[in-house]
């Protein structure tokens, strides 16, 4: 689709957005938000006709691009055979779904609990844990994202928690592996590893480990940073669950679905949860869904025992019939697999390309069609570029990164000192060298913030 310039239309849209709607995250009279006009595959563009190549992948879910005709086509047939229909039946294309993703879920993870995104699997996902074990408490890590619901928001462990954390919400939080900044003064992964998860258990020691009913960990880490966890760690916490008694959740809201190559991060690493969080590239976002898939037993406890947890809009009919679509799409046309080969062969090697070329290129790491640069000041002591939770002029270096990469016609995905690199996972070879180029250029304004 060729971008039609309608610069009044845009003006009215703006005006509209500005006039009523309350964006998140954000405060309301210091943002200026782009008008978008349209989207298709790994593009969108603007009502001035100006045309941005998506390395966001809007905020991780466009797993199969925009607009993608089946999918597109799936909603449309749906809608006009059944557009919605309370969740307490069973229904065609929610049993479907359902079906389909727990063919794909690791272990026994075979039952599917709908839910409308990922804040609200994470919600569910907790209360089945307290639930099953009895326990109250909670143990999640320090850079990590789980949703902007109420629990959720007390499990994450970044700076969005801290105006809704009233400390009573039974939540311990401890230090991941992240061996760029490691908390433990490692110097190998294989440390790294070995000290994390003795800080784990040492905390669970401390809190009592028949208080704790869940750990619940990003299976790799996504708005935080990327970091994918070293051999051995996801295995060691696994390890301690069952030692203790605790389950174990992921949340794979933003590396499922073929994000690192694989239908799910998990699989990367050999490891099974008792529950896994799942939402964006079920269904590439196109209609809000979500999930929990739950293990054989915790489903057991509640086979006689109610559960006592629903939604009005558990398994939406056209929020499925987008997942049967994805999920058929994905598997028809290679998508896991073309992110698993781009991101070996290309995405790899040309980010680390650019690091050598950009001294603010602190580390590159990532899987699949899901990388990250660190950037920083200066490489040798790894300061970031800009401080933690920069705001203003404190973020002013990001701030120009983030502009230039736009001018480039790049849309980048800009958080703290970092840029991820997340384009949809049937992003093409051209696209990307497209992005890497604009890339380069940005990083060029990085460079002139860093010293020697």
């Amino acid at each position: 689709m060729t971008p039609q310039p309608n610069p009044q239309a845009g003006a009215a849209v703006k005006a509209a957005d500005r006039a009523h709607v309350f964006h998140s995250w954000s405060a309301q009279d210091l943002i200026d938000p782009l008008a978008v006009a349209g989207a298709e595959g790994s593009y969108f563009w603007d009502y001035d006709g100006r045309r941005y190549l998506d390395f966001t992948s809007g905020l991780v879910f466009t797993n199969v691009g925009y607009q993608h005709p089946k999918v597109v086509a799936a909603i449309q047939e749906q809608a006009a055979k059944m557009t919605t229909f309370a969740p307490a039946f069973a229904v065609e294309a929610r049993s479907e779904a359902a079906r389909l993703i727990a063919e794909r879920t690791p272990g026994d993870l075979d039952k599917i609990f709908f839910t409308n995104g990922g804040a609200d699997a994470i919600e569910h996902a907790v209360r089945m844990a307290r639930l099953h074990t009895g326990r109250p408490k909670v143990l999640s890590a320090y850079r990590s994202y789980h949703g902007g619901t109420q629990q959720a928001i007390n499990i994450t462990g970044d700076p969005r928690r801290w105006a809704s954390d009233g400390a009573a919400a039974g939540v311990v939080h401890f230090w991941a592996p992240f061996l760029y900044r490691s908390r433990f003064y490692a110097e190998t992964e294989e440390q790294e590893t070995a000290r994390a998860l003795e800080h784990l258990e040492t905390t669970l020691a401390f809190e009592g480990p028949g208080t704790v009913a869940a750990i619940v960990l990003e299976t790799i880490p996504g708005t935080a940073g990327i970091m994918v966890p070293p051999a051995g760690y996801l295995a060691g916490v696994r390890e301690i669950c069952d030692k203790y008694g605790i389950v174990f959740v992921l949340d794979e809201v933003m590396a499922g679905f073929g994000r690192t190559g694989e239908w799910f991060a998990a699989d990367l690493f050999g490891v099974v949860p008792d529950l896994m969080t799942f939402a964006k590239g079920v269904n590439s976002g196109y209609v809000p869904l979500g999930g929990v898939a739950i293990s054989g037993k915790i489903a057991e406890t509640f086979a006689k025992r109610p559960y006592p947890g629903g939604l009005t809009y558990s398994g939406h009919p056209l929020a499925c019939a987008a997942a049967v679509a994805t999920i058929n799409v994905m598997a028809e046309e290679g998508v896991v697999e073309n992110a698993k080969r781009l991101g070996a062969e290309v995405v790899g090697p040309a980010l680390a390309s650019l690091a050598e070329r950009h001294p603010s290129v602190g580390e590159v790491r990532g899987v699949g069609m899901f990388w990250a640069l660190d950037l920083v000041k200066n490489r040798e002591t790894r300061e970031p570029l800009v401080p933690y939770n920069a705001a203003g002029e404190a973020n002013a270096a990001m701030a120009a990164f983030g502009a230039a990469a736009k001018k480039q016609g790049l849309w980048p995905f800009v958080n703290m000192n970092r840029t991820h690199v997340v384009p949809p996972c049937n992003v093409s070879e051209a696209e990307l060298k497209e992005g890497f180029a604009a890339l380069d250029a940005a990083l060029s304004v990085a460079d002139e913030y860093t010293v020697a």
